[in-house]
């Protein structure tokens, strides 16, 4: 005879999946007054991050310092003001030539889709439809913004002068502040906390602060490693911007994938553009070896731990990023990724059922006889 229904566990079920409905909306509900909440303090919380991301590249120095016995606020400023001075040697040698090539730069990407246009046309795939030029066009529109855009977040930062500075000036102290107080905030928010929280929020503070700091350092080296090999092909095959190609390579290392994809794209297309479709297969040899290198050999040195995200979750985060706040959003999509990653591991690992450990004589009574 056919099973019946059960009318008590289908109302159980539908009960229990009301009850799950109904948490999961009020836990969407709180994300978007927090999303909300957070974009409405941006000025603030920009600052902020840019603070975090400076300190967990000037720490190291700062805890060397404060090994050898130098006073907190001693190390704190003396950081400061070395990040400072090498700050302003970037943008002396780098950001000024960069910033007058960066037209060159954008024209030339648009000539080099233009020419892939053409190539896509003729024989043999003879592509001619209208809606494929239409698409060929929007893709020129949107990488000459796009780089744009990118070329002026590198230089300026900011959309405007005055926000930049005052993002600048914020993110500077809040450096100087987090290397002064940073190993004393752990213990503070301790005390502040009651009960249980007292113990996990510190838990989930300091391992979230390793896994952001393991990030932005390995990035910034892996990055500027890539800079270095790829613009030093460019130079010596004589494609010009090499200086500009070499620091988006940089910046497009902290978007991992599609960071990487994007700025081998500009040069290769600046390549065929100025030397031709052999020099073009070249670049693009030597940026795909280059990239082989850096998965391989690079980043297992570099990187003492991962960040624990598959490659297909890590682009879908910085497809979302950039699709919700443009370039900023592509730059914070991994760490905060991440982030997250880490707060769900911890909350896993205190909800999962710990295990049973048996006895001596349980546990040796199955195992094989000595021979």
């Amino acid at each position: 005879m056919p099973a019946t229904l059960s009318s008590t566990k289908s109302r159980a079920a539908l009960r229990t999946s009301a009850r799950v409905s109904a948490e999961l909306l009020l836990v969407l509900v709180m994300l978007t007054v927090a999303l909300w909440a957070l974009g409405r303090m941006w000025s603030i919380v920009w600052p902020l991050i840019v603070g975090l991301l400076l300190t967990t590249l000037t720490w190291p120095l700062t805890r060397f310092l404060r090994s050898r016995g130098w006073r907190p606020a001693l190390a704190a400023a003396t950081v400061t003001v070395l990040f400072l001075l090498v700050a302003a040697g970037v943008v002396a040698l780098i950001a000024v030539p960069v910033a007058s090539q960066s037209g060159e730069l954008t024209d030339g990407v648009g000539e080099g889709i233009q020419r892939l246009r053409e190539w896509a046309a003729g024989p043999p795939l003879n592509i001619s439809d209208d809606q494929i030029t239409k698409a060929f066009d929007t893709a020129t529109d949107r990488a000459q913004e796009g780089l744009g855009s990118m070329v002026g977040a590198v230089v300026t930062g900011v959309s405007t002068v005055v926000n930049g500075l005052v993002t600048a000036v914020l993110a500077l102290f809040l450096m100087f502040f987090f290397l002064k107080d940073g190993p004393r905030f752990l213990p503070w928010l301790a005390r502040q906390l009651p009960g249980r929280l007292a113990t996990d929020v510190p838990t989930v503070a300091a391992r979230s602060w390793d896994t952001l700091g393991a990030f932005v350092r390995s990035q910034a080296l892996v990055g500027l490693l890539d800079a270095v090999f790829i613009g030093l092909g460019l130079w010596i095959l004589g494609v010009p911007l090499v200086l500009p190609l070499a620091v988006l390579t940089f910046v497009s290392a902290f978007v991992p994938i599609v960071g990487a994809l994007f700025a081998g794209f500009v040069a290769v297309l600046i390549a065929l553009v100025s030397n031709g479709l052999t020099d073009a297969l070249i670049v693009l040899a030597i940026i795909v070896g280059v990239q082989q290198l850096e998965g391989n050999v690079f980043q297992p040195m570099i990187q003492s731990r991962g960040l624990g995200l598959h490659a297909a979750v890590i682009l879908l985060a910085v497809t979302l990023g950039g699709s919700m706040a443009g370039i900023v959003g592509s730059l914070l999509a991994v760490p905060l990724a991440a982030l997250i990653a880490v707060v769900w591991n911890y909350v896993r690992e205190q909800l999962s059922e710990p295990e049973l450990e048996l006895p001596d004589d349980e546990s040796s009574a199955g195992a094989p006889l000595p021979s």
